[in-house]
């Protein structure tokens, strides 16, 4: 008889900056049974992540003046970023504890990027989960952020590029196991949405 545990269950929450995945990961570590531990882009870029190198594994799609300027030597490291981040994920998982990842996986800077992550947790129990949030509403939250450190706009203007083009990239990743809507459902909620898609049974979905 082997020793090994079971796989821990992984819970991809993808999304734009401001939709409401960092609320939703704070339920499930508080209320969800067992060890659940969070392996997110926000824990990856500012706590691991030296500072000359940040953003990271979340920086936003679009480059150029406007957009964040020329990020060359960073896109050049998001591959080995993102691997080294899911080959931890999955070895999470592999050793028994649970883990909720948030972010952002687009391929608007290194098109294969999901693909290879995706290949990183094969075998493994995944719940994809697309969390969305109408723009207006993330602007808004943009808009209110004690951080500063969002790209926003005043009431009234044009909505800026960077904000449009997450929302245009981050959910062409491809069919999701279950979906929520920060605008309509609280983290709580949201929460237990998770909770109820995972008692039903395996995920089919690939985030490939």
């Amino acid at each position: 008889m082997s020793d090994e545990p079971a796989p821990g269950q992984i819970v991809i929450l993808n999304g734009a900056p401001r939709a409401g995945k960092s609320s939703i990961v704070s339920v499930m570590q508080d209320t969800f049974d067992g060890v659940w531990m969070n392996l997110g882009v926000d824990v990856f870029a500012r706590g691991v992540t030296p500072k000359r190198y940040q953003p990271g594994v979340g920086l936003r799609p679009g480059r150029g003046p406007g957009l964040g300027g020329d990020n060359s030597e960073l896109e050049a490291l998001l591959p080995a970023m993102y691997a080294a981040l899911f080959d931890s994920i999955a070895a999470h998982s592999r050793l028994g504890l649970n883990v909720v990842f948030e972010g952002g996986l687009h391929g608007a800077i290194h098109p294969g990027l999901p693909a290879d992550c995706a290949r990183r947790l094969v075998g493994l129990p995944v719940l994809f989960v697309g969390v969305r949030c109408p723009v207006d509403v993330v602007l808004q939250r943009r808009r209110d952020s004690a951080s500063g450190s969002y790209v926003t706009s005043a009431p009234g203007e044009p909505i800026p590029p960077a904000v449009l083009l997450w929302e245009q990239e981050v959910h062409k990743i491809g069919a999701y196991d279950l979906e929520v809507d920060t605008s309509l459902l609280g983290s709580e909620e949201c929460a237990e949405e998770i909770r109820r898609r995972l008692a039903e049974g395996p995920p089919g979905a690939a985030f490939a």
